[in-house]
């Protein structure tokens, strides 16, 4: 078979595939039905909520499966805008299991048996997606459940404590929880902007200053030990408590971009509306 060659050829050939895609943005309800197919199509990797499955959790970690645990927090924040943007409940009933499968023994998401690679990112991303349930005033739990405010709250809590972060550095997070983990002897940007996020959304949601001053505190920290480079606003990866955090890993991922400039946002909105 002969492709077609002529610039018109290709032209028609190129609205042929366009206009096959099922995908589109030209009205509000086109979106929704494309952000539709999306969900679906991303629930297609969970097998928790099937016969033998664990609820909330993709298959993983490695080598079980490509996912880790943190990602199944992601997921969840993902339906849940899902859900607040487009009114389509479908998958609620899903996210409310597994929300509240996976808050662990302390109700503070840190189940047990994902202590091996506790993170503080991993723990927080579970945080944030209550903390979106909060503010966006997704369903309730039944009555004998932690509701979604108390879970961003007691992760939070957990995180702020003295033995998160400790003197080293000059203060921070560090990048795990458990002092066993490979990667216990390194600070870095995601788990301190999560923890950041979390604080500036807690503030604004709460009118509480003590988030807004652990916001500050964590900003300022970040910026002073090297992370983010206040020239160009770079976010650096982080760098290893035994050297004193002086030896910055600069290489750089677009989330903790994306966490630094939700929280960012977030104060701005706090300032800007006179809240305190």
């Amino acid at each position: 078979m002969k492709l077609p060659s002529s610039p018109l050829m290709l032209l028609a050939a190129g609205r042929l595939s366009v206009a096959a895609s099922v995908f589109s943005l030209d009205s509000d309800d086109e979106i929704k039905k494309s952000a539709s197919i999306l969900a679906w199509d991303m629930l297609q990797y969970y097998h928790g909520n099937e016969s033998g499955g664990t609820p909330g959790i993709l298959p993983g970690p490695p080598p079980a499966g490509d996912y880790y645990w943190w990602e199944g927090g992601a997921m969840w924040d993902t339906l849940i805008q899902y859900w607040a943007l487009t009114g389509d409940s479908t998958y609620n009933n899903i996210i409310m299991q597994a929300m509240q499968f996976q808050v662990g023994e302390g109700q503070d998401y840190m189940p047990r048996n994902v202590t091996a690679s506790l993170g503080n990112d991993d723990q927080a991303f579970w945080g944030m997606a209550a903390m979106l349930a909060a503010e966006n005033k997704f369903p309730d739990p039944p009555a004998n459940r932690p509701g979604w405010l108390g879970l961003a709250q007691a992760v939070f809590n957990t995180q702020a404590s003295p033995q998160r972060h400790d003197s080293t550095c000059g203060g921070g997070l560090r990048w795990q929880i458990p002092f066993t983990n490979n990667g216990y002897g390194y600070k870095n940007s995601i788990a301190n902007g999560c923890f950041f996020n979390m604080a500036a959304r807690l503030a604004r949601y709460t009118g509480d200053t003590k988030y807004s001053d652990w916001a500050e505190k964590t900003w300022d920290w970040v910026e002073k030990t090297g992370f983010i480079d206040p020239k160009n606003y770079a976010i650096y990866d982080g760098a290893n408590v035994a050297h004193q955090c002086k030896d910055i890993n600069k290489v750089q991922y677009s989330y903790n971009n994306a966490i630094f400039a939700e929280g960012a946002a977030f104060m701005y909105n706090i300032a800007s509306l006179s809240l305190y």
